[in-house]
Parts: C-alpha cells; structure tokens; sequence
C-alpha cells in the first residue's frame, strides 16, 4: 500500500487524457495531495506535442515524462509522481485506484494509437474500482468549473461553480454524501443535492399498482431529505446547500444541474456487484461537467 495519499491520473497520449491529468493536478492542488500519473500498457505511443514547454531530451520526451513536465510547469508546488506499470490496462488502474483518493480518467473520447483509455475501458474501471473515480470529458478546461465573471477578475480568482449531489433517499450512503460534501468545502462552492422521484400515482389507484418500495420516502420527500443532509449541514456549516425534490427522470434533472456545474457526485453500490445502471451511463456519456462515480455500501 502506498503511504503517500494521492489522486492518480490513467495518461494515454490522447488530449481526453492529458485534459484529466490537469484537472487531477487541480484536484490534487486543492487537496493537499500527491499526483500519480499513471501510464499502463506496453511501449508509449509517439510523444504528444506540449505546447511553451521546453522539454529536455532524454525520457522526459515519453507520453508520461512529457506529461509530468507539463504539469510541474503548472503547478510548481505540486508533488508529481510518474509511473509506468504493464497490460492489461482495467487490472493496473484498479489496483491503482486501491491506493488513492480518486481516480481520474478521461472520458467520452477514443484513442486509435492504443487502445488505452477508451469507453470499454473507462466504463470497466468505473463499475468495478473500490475508490471514486473521476470521468473528465476531452476538452475540460480550468475556466469551465468557474463562475464566467468579468475581464477585471483573474480566471483563478473566480468562484467555482456549484457540486450537484444525485442522491437516493431510499438508499443514501454516508461514502457518496460524504464525498460531495466535501467537495464542495474544498472549492468554497455551493452543494446542490437532487433526489428525483416518480410522480405519486392517484389517490385511487389499488395499493399493487403502486410504485415499489420508498414509502416513507414518497410520503414526506422534502422531510426525508431534510434529516438525510441535517448532521452533514453541521459537519460542514461554511457549505451553502440546498436540496430538492423534484418529479421526473433523474437523469433529466442532472443533466440540466450539470450544465451549470463543477462537478457531479453519482454512486454506484458495491452490493449491487460489479456493474453501472443506466442513468450512471447516461450522465457520464452526456453530462457537461466532470462525473464522480461513488461506490458506496
């Protein structure tokens, strides 16, 4: 087991990639940890062009030693951990993923060269990784999880945009409230917790026709809510929150959440055994914003 606490990035080459690594170097610099960037299957691809960087010869001109450069260029306080390991590339992450806070990997895009990083990959490592892991779209850049504020205003000094929660009142786990919550201290940003149910079925309908299960929950939603989040508003009082019920499909109203956010926190249950259901699918293949998947008891 590593001693040293950190947020692992997988690198292939490809821009998804290298777009995670820096917003894992972000995440890493907010947190106070290490980064582990980590580089899995046979020989590099050819080296990726870093634009203003100038790169001595030598191994620093491989995918991973290029990327390390880069990033320790922007961020020169960060400890910058690079690491190789061999294929098959789901198993490497995994193991990698034990021995960190989160994993970061990039999403939604496919890398011809090898074969790394690509949604069969992403989507393996997701529904099966002990530790959050952390899905970056291609294209992710640092202005993106900040409020857009005015020319006389430094990018860097803009607040950040809000976390959204999705949350299920019928199973909510400490691990996945836990995580938003304090993902949103780290950024002094507002938490949005969304709990979307389907619409109550007439009065008059038979009890079987029903929806199953939740009846507590169905009977007092904004209540149930409301106790779920009470000790986390302690534990966290500088955090703005605010928590909705709402009717509809949840991936509806998460996607809508996600355009004007930082970050989404979904969970995935361990006992449920390997696997994402199909609004976990759905946000991580659509949403706007970066998607945290939570493997939660």
């Amino acid at each position: 087991m590593n001693d040293v606490r950190t947020i692992t990035a997988g690198i292939d080459g490809s821009a998804a990639s290298l777009d995670a690594a820096d917003w894992a170097a972000r995440e890493a610099d907010r947190r106070r940890l290490a980064l582990r960037l980590l580089y899995a299957g046979g020989e590099p691809p050819p080296p990726v062009r870093v634009p203003d960087v100038d790169l001595p010869a030598g191994p620093a001109r491989t995918v991973l030693g290029r990327a390390a450069v880069q990033l320790a260029y922007a961020h020169p306080a960060l400890d910058i951990l690079a690491r190789r390991t061999g294929p098959p590339a789901v198993p490497a992450l995994l193991d990698a993923a034990r021995e960190s806070e989160a994993l970061v990997l990039g999403s939604r895009v496919r890398n011809a060269v090898t074969g790394f990083l690509t949604g069969s990959v992403v989507l393996g490592v997701a529904a099966r990784a002990e530790r959050p892991v952390v899905l970056v779209r291609s294209g992710e850049l640092p202005q993106d999880e900040r409020v857009p504020v005015g020319p006389r205003v430094p990018p860097y000094a803009a607040p950040y945009r809000p976390v959204v929660l999705g949350l299920d009142l019928d199973r909510p786990a400490e691990q996945l409230t836990g995580y938003a919550f304090d993902a949103a201290a780290v950024r002094a940003a507002p938490l949005r917790v969304l709990h979307a149910r389907t619409p109550a079925p007439p009065a008059g309908l038979p009890r079987a026709a029903r929806a199953p299960g939740g009846t507590a929950t169905r009977e007092a939603p904004s209540g149930a809510l409301g106790g779920v989040l009470q000790p986390w508003r302690h534990k966290f009082p500088d955090t703005e929150v605010d928590g909705r019920v709402l009717d509809g499909h949840p991936v509806h109203h998460l996607l809508r959440a996600a355009a004007r956010a930082s970050l989404l926190v979904i969970g995935r249950r361990l006992s449920a055994g390997p696997g994402l259901g199909p609004v976990a699918r759905s946000l991580i293949r659509h949403a706007a914003c970066p998607v945290v998947v939570v493997p939660h008891e």
